[in-house]
């Protein structure tokens, strides 16, 4: 594990989870991290890419412990994490 990161607690709650498939809100998201997401996590899909390497913190925290995003609904608010592996 590298550096700690702000969105270190997203990482630990999905590490925590047994579940194969989890869908939370941007509210829940900003819940779980104590701290507004980013303004580009509402606007653009891009943030939510599951994107490996330097300067994808957010990525990295699902990544890290299993986790893939699918199903993002920016209208909704809502994004998909699944389990992988």
């Amino acid at each position: 594990m590298g550096a700690v990161s702000k969105y270190d607690p997203l990482l630990q709650h999905l590490a925590k989870s047994d579940a194969l498939m989890l869908t939370l809100s941007f509210d829940e998201v900003e819940q779980i991290l104590g701290t507004p997401l980013p303004p580009s996590a509402r606007r653009y899909s891009a943030w939510w890419a599951n994107q490996e390497g330097k300067g994808h913190v957010e990525s990295d925290a699902w990544m890290e412990v299993g986790y893939r995003t699918e199903d993002l609904d920016l209208n909704a608010g809502t994004v998909v994490f699944r389990k992988v592996g």
